[in-house]
């Protein structure tokens, strides 16, 4: 069974002490931290298998290009892919999104052409088709939310056309936590009737929830390890083949070719032609690692633990809080995930992050690179706390208790007299 509690033994770093109290990590939605597992499958391919893949015969070799493999083969039944050879290893979502921006949007977008962006977006979703654009004249056309923080079919429905030719649309808000797979689904059989393809960030979602590539109808889907468990620095675009092996490498180099002449080359099969250059082997060890913790929870049970500590924290925000803070997103859990921004009326949010450091308790704070959103709500950052599988709701109490410290001490938080010895009680 999903037990948070035994899940916190794998996690080392959750029993650090910060500004004298045990760390409360809440800023899973810019990183999650590694269990003990996946530090072990790195710590083991670099003692026992290091060596470079698709490049000898020798036994290290073999053994590097076989886990290399395996992790490929790992994240596919993860989002129940059709292949392996639909997984291509990048560095993170960004440079996912950017691969497909390049290999099919420089040859498809044309002047006066249209690409459909929503304006929740994180700026990884938004950037490469904004610069698309202006290479080859094309026009970004975005999609508002409600006031509510959600998207609707509608509004895509407004927009959708002839000329659009690309979709680029968040599964979840990093900042709203609002979940948009429902109308995902829903764009994708639109924008493909009219030839457009659909680019999707999982980024907030895949960590979080069972993700099933085919049922979604997406083209693409971009993924980072680094907020599911996995290392820093690997990351995941997966795109349907049928499309994939009409692109040409958005890198070249080693490993992206079946051969070279002085006049010619002849680029190498999937995924490799995408994989440039000597790869983050230990990175793709460790996300097969990830996968395969996640895969023993079982995604249902993370996303239904996610789901009950929001609805604690509403709970609990309404019975201590009131109006002292102003939480922003969907009301109803079931539309939202593991990610609360809000702010503390009458107080910076940095401010308020600061503070709640003081106790121990890790958020983010800023604009968590969606400018565009938080100017669309008025705002000019935010608070954002963000769950996954390890937080419990005691540490939701914690948060809770420091958010009414701080409320009571807003008049000194304001003027800068507050100190850590206040905050923390000494």
């Amino acid at each position: 069974m999903f037990n948070p509690y035994e899940i916190r033994n794998d996690f080392p770093v959750l029993n650090r002490i910060v500004r004298g109290r045990k760390l409360i990590y809440l800023d899973n939605a810019a990183t999650s931290q590694k269990p003990k597992q996946v530090v072990a499958a790195i710590a083991r391919y670099y003692l026992w298998h290091n060596a470079n893949v698709h490049r000898g015969l020798h036994t290290l070799s073999q053994e590097a290009s076989q886990l290399y493999e395996e992790a490929h083969d790992a994240v596919a039944k993860f989002i129940n892919a059709r292949s392996w050879e639909e997984v291509i290893f990048t560095y993170n979502v960004t440079e996912a999104i950017n691969l497909v921006s390049f290999t099919w949007g420089l040859p498809n977008v044309n002047p006066g052409d249209e690409i459909v962006v929503t304006v929740m977006e994180h700026h990884s979703n938004m950037l490469p088709w904004r610069k698309l654009a202006k290479i080859k004249g094309a026009k970004i056309v975005y999609v508002d939310i409600t006031n509510g923080g959600e998207l609707t079919f509608d509004e895509f429905e407004k927009v959708i056309n002839r000329r659009t030719k690309v979709v680029a649309v968040t599964l979840m808000s990093n900042v709203l936590g609002t979940i948009t797979v429902d109308v995902v689904k829903k764009v994708s059989k639109l924008a493909h009737e009219y030839g457009a393809i659909v680019v999707a960030d999982g980024a907030q979602y895949v960590p979080h929830a069972p993700t099933d590539v085919r049922d979604l109808g997406v083209d693409f889907l971009g993924f980072s390890g680094h907020k599911m468990l996995g290392p820093m620095g690997i990351g995941v675009l997966w795109g349907r083949k049928e499309i994939l092996e009409e692109l040409e490498p958005f890198k070249s180099g080693g490993d992206t070719i079946k051969d070279v002449t002085l006049d010619d080359v002849v680029w190498h099969d999937l995924p490799w032609r995408f994989e440039a250059g000597t790869p983050n082997v230990a990175g793709a060890v460790g996300l097969k690692a990830a996968v395969e913790y996640l895969t023993r929870l079982g995604m249902d049970s993370v996303r239904e633990h996610e789901r009950e500590l929001v609805k604690y924290t509403f709970k609990r925000f309404n019975e201590e809080l009131g109006d002292e803070i102003e939480v922003y997103g969907p009301k109803d859990p079931e539309q939202r995930g593991g990610v609360i921004a809000f702010n503390v009326k009458g107080l910076n949010h940095h401010t308020v992050g600061m503070a709640l450091d003081m106790f121990g308790i890790a958020v983010r704070t800023g604009m968590h690179c969606a400018h565009p959103l938080h100017y669309r709500l008025g705002l000019k950052g935010t608070v954002r706390a963000s769950y996954y599988i390890y937080n419990i709701k005691e540490e939701v109490d914690e948060l809770v208790q420091a958010l009414k410290t701080i409320t009571m001490l807003k008049d000194k938080l304001q003027t800068g007299e507050v100190d850590e010895r206040v905050c923390t009680g000494t």
